[in-house]
């Protein structure tokens, strides 16, 4: 099995791919960071810089990589566009719908005839919460699931699905000062039915359901303690 993990050098995306690599899979990653793709290296088959926003940096991969089995997006800007709407910059917003929805669909578009099983895209519970200060998350992330049915049916027999995390301790909260984290990440999950942060490895299980189960298609999975039902 071939797998092609872009944003793969941290958090989520890097769970996946020692998850996938794990289990003997073939892992390619890609990222822009150099000192993560070095840390990486040893745990998959291959990691390469790509910036997932430049097109032609995404083609000249792709065309090198040659055909795989499953693709799975996990690019992140980071916690960019955060607060209330009115106090978030259109720059921030611009570099938040560019940075993951625009630079997903740009892969999947440029990877057509390239991936030959499915693609699994990572989203976020934001999609669906109604908390103050994540409306710019919160359309990015629904523009995300809502474009998997529609591509689940236009690009069968390969298979669409998206997962969505809720809060989850990755490198991406580092906007938060770590003396700060906890407290913070309790006051978010407390109320949940299962009251705690979630771990990169948690979500890493669920794209790696995804990516082997041939029957599942058009599918959002939560990854999120119970957050959107409670």
């Amino acid at each position: 099995m071939r797998v092609v993990i872009m944003g793969g050098t941290s958090g989520i995306g890097r769970a996946a791919a020692e998850r996938l690599a794990g289990e003997g899979a073939e892992v390619i990653v890609t990222g822009r960071d150099p000192e993560r793709l070095a840390e990486v290296k040893a745990t998959v088959s291959a990691a390469e810089q790509v910036d997932g926003t430049d097109e032609t940096q995404v083609r000249e991969f792709l065309e090198r990589t040659g055909e795989f089995d499953h693709l799975v997006l996990a690019f992140s800007p980071g916690g960019i566009a955060m607060g209330p709407v009115a106090e978030v910059g259109a720059d921030d917003v611009r570099r938040m719908f560019e940075g993951k929805l625009f630079a997903y669909l740009a892969v999947i578009r440029l990877a057509q005839g390239r991936v030959r099983g499915s693609i699994t895209m990572v989203s976020s519970a934001s999609a669906r919460a109604a908390n103050p200060g994540t409306a710019v998350l919160a359309a990015v992330n629904g523009a995300i699931e809502r474009t998997v049915p529609p591509l689940a049916a236009e690009l069968a027999p390969v298979r669409v699905n998206a997962v969505a995390p809720g809060l989850i301790d990755t490198p991406w909260w580092s906007f938060v000062p770590e003396d700060q984290r906890s407290a913070t990440f309790g006051r978010f999950t407390r109320e949940l039915p299962v009251p705690r942060a979630g771990r990169s490895e948690e979500v890493a299980d669920a794209i790696a359901y995804l990516v082997s189960s041939g029957y599942v298609t058009g599918t959002i999975l939560p990854v999120d303690g119970g957050a959107t039902i409670s």
